[in-house]
């Protein structure tokens, strides 16, 4: 009986990982064991800043719509809750576009806004 040696899948599993650290600097992006944690952290990472964008997203979306709506002298709750009350279902991404390329159609979505309250 011969023993199997790792040789050919050890390679492939090291390049498989150094080809993903790539332009990582210094060791993290060519000593296997560097680049094996660097692309753990990577990963980690990369997971968690999705979800951290779309709550940068709504952020901006809010503080835009909360200007524009300032701008027809009325502030962000009032402004959402009358759009509410006035059955007018648009996202804060709409919303957002509107009031920064559209700013006369926002100031009609406003002044619904302020006389549903």
């Amino acid at each position: 009986m011969s023993r199997v040696k790792t040789g050919v899948i050890r390679r492939k599993r090291h390049k498989k990982i150094l080809k993903r650290a790539k332009g990582f600097r210094g060791a993290s992006g060519d000593v296997f064991k560097q680049a094996n944690q660097a692309v753990m952290r990577a990963e980690a990472f990369s997971t968690r800043d999705r979800k951290v964008r779309k709550r940068k997203m709504r952020q901006l979306w809010i503080i835009r719509i909360n200007a524009a709506a300032r701008l027809n002298e009325v502030t962000y709750s009032k402004f959402m809750n009358g759009l509410k009350k006035a059955g007018i279902v648009l996202d804060r991404k709409v919303l957002a576009d509107l009031a920064v390329n559209n700013a006369a159609e926002f100031a009609k979505l406003a002044e619904t806004a302020k006389s549903a309250l």
